[in-house]
C-alpha cells in the first residue's frame, strides 16, 4: 500500500522542516510519497525545499509559478499523487501526521471513499484558541450540511482523505479557501461513502503564524461553489434544498 501525502506551502519556513521530518519519520507499513506544493513562497521556503528534497527521496515539490492560492496548489498535488489514498497535510503543525493510521482505517477496510478528520469529536487534546473561530467553522459546516445533506461536525478541516482513484475524478476548480466546500459538495453530489474520525488539533495563534482568519471566511461564503443547474446540490433522495 502507498500513501500520498499533499502539503500546500506558502511561507512557512519556520514549521516545515519540522512537519516533512514528521511525516516520513512515521513507523507505519506503508510507503508514504510526501508531495509539497509551493505556492509562491518569498520566505526561502522554497529554498529549504530543495534542501530537503536531496535529504528525502520519498519527498517531491512541485512549484507553482507565483501564488496561486491554496485551493490550487492542492490541486496540483492530487493530480500527481499515485498513491492508493491521498491524504491533505497542513505545513503549520496544527494537525498530527502520528494519526494518519486513525483517518486511514475507513479506507483501508474499505468502509469509506472519504475520510474527514474532526477537530469537534472524539476525545483528542485540542489547544483552546479563539471562541469566533469556532463559531465560524460550525456556521459555515452548517450550511454545508444544509447544502448536502450531510451531517459532518467539521467540513473546514485541514485533514481529508480519499481513495486517491475517488478524489482524481473530481473536476476541482476553487484555487483559494473555497476547496473545503467545492470537495464537500462533490463527494457529496456523487454518494461517496464519508467517514468522520476524530482527530487533535494544536491550533496556532497569529503571533505563531496562523494566516487564516474572518476575512477568509467571507472569501469562502462568496467562493461557495455555484451550481450550473438546480441539480448540481441534489440531495440524496434526488430533490433540492431549499436557498438559504
Amino acid at each position: 500500500m502507498k500513501l500520498s501525502v499533499v502539503m500546500p506551502i506558502y511561507n512557512e519556513r519556520a514549521t516545515l522542516r519540522r512537519v516533512v521530518e514528521s511525516v516520513l519519520s512515521l513507523r507505519v507499513p506503508f510507503e508514504i510519497e510526501l508531495l509539497c506544493v509551493d505556492d509562491g513562497s518569498t520566505d526561502s521556503s522554497r529554498e529549504l525545499l530543495a534542501t530537503l528534497q536531496n535529504e528525502n527521496p520519498s519527498l517531491r515539490v512541485l512549484l507553482q509559478p507565483r501564488n496561486l492560492g491554496k485551493g490550487a496548489a492542492l490541486r496540483r498535488g492530487i493530480q500527481e499523487a499515485t498513491g492508493d489514498f491521498i491524504i491533505i497535510q497542513d505545513a503549520d503543525l496544527e494537525y498530527d501526521p502520528a494519526e494518519y493510521p486513525v483517518l486511514l482505517e475507513p479506507l483501508i477496510r474499505g468502509k469509506a471513499d472519504a475520510v474527514y478528520g474532526s477537530r469537534f469529536m472524539g476525545g483528542r487534546p485540542h489547544r483552546v484558541l479563539y471562541f469566533w473561530h469556532s463559531v465560524g467553522n460550525r456556521l459555515l459546516t452548517l450550511v454545508s450540511n444544509a447544502l448536502t445533506d450531510l451531517n459532518l461536525t467539521d467540513m473546514e478541516t485541514c485533514y481529508k482523505a480519499f481513495r486517491r482513484e475517488a478524489i482524481q475524478s473530481i473536476p476541482l476548480q476553487e484555487d483559494r479557501f473555497g476547496f473545503e466546500p467545492e470537495v464537500t459538495v462533490k463527494i457529496a453530489k456523487r454518494r461517496l461513502r464519508i467517514y468522520e474520525v476524530g482527530i487533535s488539533y494544536s491550533g496556532r495563534t497569529y503571533e505563531e503564524g496562523k494566516k487564516i482568519g474572518w476575512k477568509d471566511g467571507l472569501r469562502v461564503d462568496r467562493d461557495w461553489p455555484v451550481p450550473e443547474s438546480e441539480s448540481e446540490y441534489s440531495l440524496r433522495d434526488g430533490s433540492s434544498p431549499k436557498h438559504l
